[in-house]
């Protein structure tokens, strides 16, 4: 698991099937990497969410058939980025 912060949606009208009409958002790491996680939780713009990479990724969606290696598992109430 990582600690992210949401920056924006991401809307893609074209997708594969596995992703049928999950939400997208962008995310950024402690680094300065940008990625792209399936969003269950409804998290929006400025939050810190923590994720779920790999396998374990599917098993955090509703449905396990989502194809990805990124998820959001939740949405963080309080938390003090280091630096």
């Amino acid at each position: 698991m990582e600690i992210m912060q949401v920056i924006t949606s991401l809307v893609c009208t074209e997708r594969v099937g596995g992703l049928n009409h999950c939400n997208l958002r962008v995310l950024r790491n402690n680094k300065g990497k940008m990625s792209v996680a399936v969003d269950p939780v409804g998290a929006a713009p400025g939050n810190w969410v923590f994720t779920a990479s790999g396998s374990a990724a599917r098993f955090a969606c509703p449905d396990p058939a989502v194809l990805t290696d990124l998820t959001i598992g939740g949405i963080i109430d309080f938390w003090e980025p280091d630096g």
